[in-house]
């Protein structure tokens, strides 16, 4: 069992060796809550999800953190008399957490808000200033920048050199005017309050009231849950500079090791541009939710690898969902085999499956490879159509054998469609019970019409049942529907 994994720094595949293999342990950068989350916010959340499902499979146990930051220029110009900055993160917080919820990514084992780690990014901001690698702005505006070319590394990440950055724009810090910095790659641990910056949104610090910057967030965060040293950090493609950058160089200019593998995972494009909210090119994911069944779009979201760019169109949400029919479908007649055995129902607890390895090894193959999504997607679909082989051969008890490891891969990959979670409830439930009834109702008059040997009535009933997007097949034990995959 060798897991590979591409880290951003080193630029190739490389072996996971955890520090610990008892506890893997990931840090995450988490949303800006300034506004709601796009769906390009839920596709990283997910590719980490993904990432973490295959390591606890793997390792068991995974300490997972990702941070909420609740305190940002962003924040603060997105708040208005009615509602305060702090309302505002909250508010949007709780949408994020939504939509993470509603796909079926696991929540972290800790979420901290930037605000409740004040302290601890102040103790590391002096221990900067001690080390020579910090200094506070000369004008008494109470900033405090990290000096970059005081540490020889910085760069390493996404390996450029500070001369380079020079000749680039925009810098990793705007300049706002005169305000004591020494160079204009430096870029802010502390930021003293501005006239008409709102009274709560600074803290006492000993270099004047102000408030953290970004980058130093996420580093004092990721020590304080994690330690001095972790195995994985994770984000978008977009935070490697400035965001990552800097917050390798000032955790280790403090003395920390820091994170051991670097790993980053591709954008939502569209027509080849990023998504985002500064380019007003988003689709909020309150509305993709609101149009698609939460689990096609997770399907949809993972189908592609983690570090590949995603372009979604509307192919994209029917593929997903043929995909899952096709799934569901197979699973479904199989439950119905009179061998069939306990797991088949929805709620069963996996302990009851026939104690086989119920992972195929070119599924594992594929995640371990720098996890590996569309190769294991393939992989989980041709052992579908192996069951639906086995079914059409009267080969029950093989396809019970084939259904057990599709429910194994489903349930890695959170897309096992009679999980729980993914159970139709509220009004999707009233949908579903009212079309089983209409669908029942002509499967009878179908029935008799065929007992009355009336043969162009059954062919309409069953046509106009086909027409509608739904299977029907009969069995020794009655005849069932399906929508149509």
């Amino acid at each position: 069992m060798t897991i590979r994994l591409h880290d951003t720094r080193a630029q190739e595949l490389r072996d996971f060796v955890p520090l610990d293999p008892s506890n893997v342990t990931m840090y995450v950068c988490g949303p800006t809550v300034q506004s709601g989350p796009h769906i390009g916010h839920v596709r990283a959340a997910l590719s980490f999800d993904l990432l973490r499902r295959w390591l606890q499979r793997r390792y068991g146990r995974v300490t997972f953190v990702r941070n909420v930051t609740d305190i940002d220029d962003k924040v603060l110009a997105n708040a208005t008399d009615a509602e305060p900055w702090w309302g505002l993160a909250y508010r949007m917080e709780q949408e994020f957490s939504a939509a993470y919820a509603a796909v079926g990514i696991q929540p972290p084992t800790y979420e901290p808000r930037a605000t409740a780690s004040i302290p601890q990014m102040q103790e590391l901001i002096e221990r900067l200033i001690e080390r020579r690698h910090a200094y506070p702005a000369a004008d008494g505006s109470g900033d405090v920048y990290f000096d970059v070319r005081s540490w020889a590394a910085y760069g390493d990440l996404t390996h450029q050199s500070v001369d380079a950055m020079e000749a680039q724009e925009p810098v990793p810090e705007p300049v706002e005017g005169p305000r004591g910095k020494r160079n204009p790659q430096d870029f802010a641990l502390w930021k003293g309050a501005k006239p008409g910056e709102p009274a709560d949104a600074t803290w006492a610090s000993p270099w004047g009231a102000g408030r953290p910057g970004w980058h130093i967030e996420c580093s004092a965060m990721a020590r304080r849950y994690l330690g001095a040293e972790f195995d994985i950090h994770g984000g978008g493609l977009d935070l490697r500079f400035p965001h990552h950058e800097n917050e390798l160089a000032q955790s280790t200019a403090a003395g920390d090791a820091f994170a051991r593998y670097w790993v980053h995972n591709g954008l939502v494009t569209v027509d080849g541009q990023k998504m985002s909210k500064s380019l007003g090119n988003f689709t909020l994911a309150a509305d993709v939710l609101a149009q698609h069944d939460p689990l096609v779009v997770r399907y949809a979201l993972a189908a592609a690898h983690y570090r590949s760019s995603l372009d979604l169109s509307d192919s994209s949400w029917s593929e997903a969902e043929a995909a899952l029919g096709r799934i569901r479908t197979f699973l479904e007649r199989a439950a119905r085999q009179p061998e069939a055995f306990a797991w088949s129902a929805p709620r069963q607890e996996a302990a009851e499956a026939p104690s086989i390895d119920p992972i195929p090894a070119a599924f594992a193959a594929a995640m371990d490879d720098d996890l590996g999504v569309p190769q294991a997607l393939a992989v989980l679909h041709e052992t579908v159509r192996a069951g639906n082989t086995a079914l059409a051969g009267e080969r029950p008890g093989d396809a019970q054998l084939i259904a057990v490891q599709v429910r194994a891969m489903t349930g890695v990959l959170g897309i096992d469609p009679f999980s729980p979670e993914w159970q139709a409830s509220g009004s999707d439930a009233k949908t579903t019970t009212a079309l089983d009834a209409l669908v029942q109702a002509m499967i009878a008059q179908r029935a008799q019409a065929r007992a009355d040997k009336d043969w162009p009535a059954a062919d309409r009933i069953r046509d106009a049942i086909g027409a509608a997007g739904i299977t029907l097949e009969d069995t020794p034990d009655g005849t069932h529907w399906s929508i149509d995959g």
